[in-house]
């Protein structure tokens, strides 16, 4: 029987889940702050890189959550995909200002 496309994303990802879980709450805190300071602070492109990376993995975590989120708990995480996507684009393509 083949998995669908979600249990096979869920099942590729629970390695992954578990090493994240196992850190403490500061370090992963840490890291994704020091993704969004090298964003706001490198040159381009690489700061619409590292929110590439933020966005990237902020869309990994809905896609692995969505089912068990309310429909606020969705719109304020989409909301927060979308931003970090409007941000890269901006810090990564010229001429759109950032």
């Amino acid at each position: 029987m083949a998995l669908g496309f979600r249990s096979r994303v869920e099942h590729a990802s629970y390695p992954l889940m578990e090493r994240l879980n196992s850190l403490p709450r500061a370090v992963s805190l840490v890291a994704l702050l020091a993704a969004l300071a090298v964003g706001l602070l490198a040159p381009r492109p690489f700061g619409g890189l590292a929110f590439l990376l933020v966005t990237v993995f902020v869309g990994w975590l809905l896609f692995l959550t969505w089912p068990r989120l309310t429909m606020p708990e969705r719109m304020m995480r989409l909301a927060v995909l979308v931003l970090t996507l409007a941000v890269a684009v901006v810090r990564t393509v010229p001429g759109t200002g950032g």
